[in-house]
């Protein structure tokens, strides 16, 4: 009773949330996986403002412990500035490869967020087929009520094995009545239920002979009585499977929530019964859908990255320049000259610091290194277009082994359904022949373990077709319909 009252309250919360794209939104939001990925992939942006900016300036100090005598005057330090500028069109490849580099770690968490997408929903159609097998244990339990209820009304019946009596015949006074021996019975396996339960004696008479009385029928009673344990017998084997059923709902409830990131022993919420999913994609457009799905994108941007770094390479091979300042600080000289030509124009320059502009240019003159470094990022890119065609390969392969799984599970659903509702005719009629006395014990509960047995399988189908769904949903990047 109290699992049934759990399942209850399971049912009333199903109500209060939005069920499957509730959660799926909740384990995106929650997800450890998901959410290290996306932050990851914020990582990646903040690399291209870097890819794109200049190197930083040079300053350069230099200090004269001893002032340096010149004609100018005292040289107490050098200041020199220095900005180096690439070869144009670098920074904007640079920026290109951190643009590509960032897109490859959004598919990435794309890739993610799909899987964890999927595992949500192959977990929630099992926790439904888990819901499923609960109902139909159950409607079986109630099945086999009614069928005890059924053997009980046979066995205490009017002239069954319930009400034995005994006919004697007349005799004379102070006879000795004794009973027959324990051995003699009536016939038990042919009797109806009009005769069951009779019992077969005899008394002694005068002459010593012996006066036939009614037959025993010992096999009806204990038939009728074996009948009711029997059935209670299934019913405890099929309470046990409740407690199993809710045993591994617990377990899956556990699995579920450790994908929402949030605490093992909240409930989770599941429809009332299983639904086949519809299925509407054409191979046509799987095939064209496949083309966005998260893998082969982010193979795509790997090799945008190298073409980018091949071409940013290939501006790097050529001379960088460098434009600077440097700054002299001069202190005024006591010396002099005697020229009278020349002692005007040295005391106007005497101690005047100097400011002298610069232009800096590399040389790339060895040629290998930069020669490797463009055959490295062509072999890289190259690569990547063979993996693209590779796992192009694979998913075409698994969407044909998935399509296969879904009609084959497709035809189990069918195939369950016509048995089952075969099976119920068939119970109907036996349980109806089973009171006339008609059927055995035996044949009725063969059919009602057949019912349960069709049921739960097609719940199982039901849920393997919908998984199929969902991982073909994750081929073709529709994780959220």
């Amino acid at each position: 009773m109290w699992i049934a009252l759990w399942f209850s309250s399971i049912t009333i919360y199903a109500s209060e949330t939005d069920s499957l794209t509730y959660y799926l939104r909740m384990a995106a939001q929650n997800n450890p996986q998901v959410k290290a990925a996306f932050a990851g992939y914020k990582a990646s942006l903040e690399r291209i403002p870097q890819a794109g900016a200049y190197a930083d300036p040079e300053l350069e100090i230099g200090y004269f412990l001893e002032p340096m005598e010149t004609l100018m005057g005292k040289q107490k330090a050098d200041l020199t500035l220095m900005q180096m500028f690439p070869w144009f069109g670098t920074q904007k490849a640079a920026r290109t490869e951190a643009a590509e580099m960032a897109r490859m770690k959004y598919e990435e968490f794309r890739d993610s967020r799909n899987n964890l997408y999927y595992s949500v929903k192959s977990q929630w159609y099992q926790l439904c087929n888990l819901n499923e097998q609960y109902k139909n244990t159950a409607a079986n339990i109630e099945l086999l009520k009614q069928l005890e209820q059924l053997a009980i009304r046979r066995f205490s019946a009017p002239g069954s094995s319930a009400g034995v009596t005994v006919r004697q015949p007349v005799v004379s006074a102070g006879q000795n009545v004794s009973a027959a021996s324990s051995g003699m019975s009536g016939m038990s396996g042919m009797a109806t239920s009009s005769n069951v339960g009779t019992v077969s004696t005899t008394q002694p008479v005068s002459g010593g002979t012996m006066a036939p009385m009614a037959s025993m029928g010992s096999n009806g009673a204990t038939g009728g009585l074996s009948d009711v344990l029997r059935i209670q017998l299934e019913i405890s084997e099929l309470e046990n499977a409740l407690q199993t059923i809710h045993s591994n709902r617990i377990a899956a409830e556990a699995a579920f929530n450790a994908l929402l990131n949030r605490n093992q022993q909240l409930p989770v919420a599941v429809p009332d019964t299983l639904i086949q999913r519809t299925y509407m994609y054409t191979d046509q457009a799987v095939t064209d859908s496949l083309f966005s799905n998260p893998m082969l994108s982010m193979i795509d941007a790997e090799k945008r990255v190298y073409k980018a770094k091949a071409e940013m390479d290939k501006k790097m091979s050529y001379p960088m320049f460098g434009v600077g300042l440097q700054y002299s600080i001069l202190g005024k000289t006591s010396s002099g000259t005697s020229d009278m030509n020349t002692a005007v124009p040295m005391n106007s320059m005497n101690g005047k610091d100097m400011i002298m502009p610069m232009v800096k240019i590399s040389i790339p003159i060895f040629r290998k290194k930069y020669n490797a470094q463009q055959r490295e990022s062509a072999y890289y890119r190259q690569a990547s277009e063979l993996k693209y065609a590779d796992i192009l390969n694979i998913m075409m392969s698994d969407y044909s082994a998935l399509k296969q799984q879904l009609e084959e599970a497709s035809r189990k659903i069918t195939l369950y359904e016509k048995q089952y509702q075969l099976s119920l005719s068939t119970y109907h009629l036996i349980t109806r022949e089973f009171s006339a006395g008609s059927a055995t014990l035996t044949d009725v509960i063969g059919v009602e373990r057949q019912l349960l047995d069709y049921r739960l399988k097609k719940s199982e189908a039901v849920a393997d077709y919908n998984t199929r769904v969902a991982g073909i949903e994750k081929l073709i990047a529709r994780s959220l319909e």
